[in-house]
């Protein structure tokens, strides 16, 4: 992710299908507001079409990885969403040694839930009222995740 990228990205952020899910853009979005977070500018045809992003557990009793994403609300329903998530988590259980992957979207966003299962994401289960929304109503997330034999 480059600065340059920054507006465009903060623009889909902001739209209400995405905004919906994650809030509006904190200020320093998508800068400094998250600074454990690594964030990747996903791009479609060389134009942006938005964030996906991962953090890590060092522990090495814990360790696994975390991530989080958002398209661009014209290219929902195209299967990108799973292909970014798949990529990323290729990725993480490669170059970065995880066995294990997490993410927990909103229990109500069907569509998300669709996309991470796609990308081979099993349900965990539910955390009742774990996460406030946008709307400052607490709601349950679903915890996913996609795990991979660690070896001895």
């Amino acid at each position: 992710m480059s600065g340059a990228d920054a507006p465009r990205l903060r623009e889909i952020h902001s739209t209400p299908e995405v905004a919906r899910w994650w809030g509006l853009p904190e200020p320093g979005f998508p800068s400094s507001d998250d600074p454990q977070a690594t964030r990747l500018t996903i791009l479609v045809e060389d134009r942006i079409a938005g964030l996906i992003q991962f953090s890590e557990e060092h522990d090495a009793d814990y360790r696994h990885a975390r991530i989080d994403l958002f398209l661009a609300p014209e290219l929902h329903n195209r299967g990108l969403g799973a292909e970014a998530v798949d990529a990323l988590v290729r990725f993480l259980l490669g170059a970065r040694g995880h066995h294990r992957v997490t993410i927990d979207p909103a229990a109500a966003n069907v569509a998300a839930v669709r996309c991470y299962e796609r990308a081979g994401f099993r349900r965990v289960g539910t955390l009742r009222l774990a996460e406030r929304g946008p709307s400052g109503a607490w709601h349950d997330v679903l915890l996913m995740e996609r795990v991979v034999s660690p070896g001895p």
